[in-house]
């Protein structure tokens, strides 16, 4: 049963800083300036004067874009952040397993295999939310050098994708188990 507390909290807040806001700004059509935007993207050379896409396709490439320059700034923390995302998508799925096996034994009762898949999963959701923040921060350094490019001509396309990236950061810190609950 306290398990199902921080799953809870867990869904509560993918859905309210992750989903909501890529429903509300992801479709969003922003145009941004293809020569500020693809050196700090890959460096590749520039093929046409702009880009259009919606915010959450920009979104996705400055969350990327952020990780990269993570990796290299600080191989550490990203390892971590890395790591507990691995765990959060092994265990779970691990943890049902070998609960249904037990069950199926006779070595716990059926309640007891469902409490440790939840006890598991709610593990995972914890680790993933904890290590959220670096990840957030290092989209927020990304962004700032995405303003000070000036790559959107207007202000509150910039803010969609920069929300969306952080959304989709929060989108994916859970297990993707909880993804198939939470659409």
């Amino acid at each position: 049963m306290i398990s199902l507390l921080p799953l809870v909290a867990a869904l509560v807040a993918r859905w309210w800083f992750g989903l909501r806001v890529l429903a509300v700004e992801g479709g969003r059509a922003c145009r941004c300036e293809r020569d500020r935007w693809l050196p700090l993207a890959s460096g590749e050379s520039v093929i046409a004067e702009t880009v259009t896409a919606t915010a959450a396709e920009l979104g996705a490439q400055l969350r990327r874009m952020a990780l990269d320059e993570w990796r290299t700034r600080d191989p550490k923390a990203a390892g971590s952040r890395e790591g507990g995302r691995r765990f959060g998508m092994a265990v779970p799925p691990l943890a049902a397993m070998v609960a249904v096996m037990a069950v199926i034994v006779a070595k716990i009762p059926a309640l007891g295999g469902i409490a440790a898949v939840l006890a598991a999963t709610a593990i995972a959701c914890v680790l993933g939310l904890l290590s959220l923040p670096p990840e957030l921060r290092a989209i927020m350094i990304t962004s700032k050098r995405i303003r000070d490019s000036r790559s959107f001509t207007k202000r509150d396309e910039e803010d969609a994708v920069i929300s969306c990236a952080m959304a989709l950061a929060w989108k994916e810190s859970l297990p993707p188990v909880l993804g198939l609950i939470q659409r």
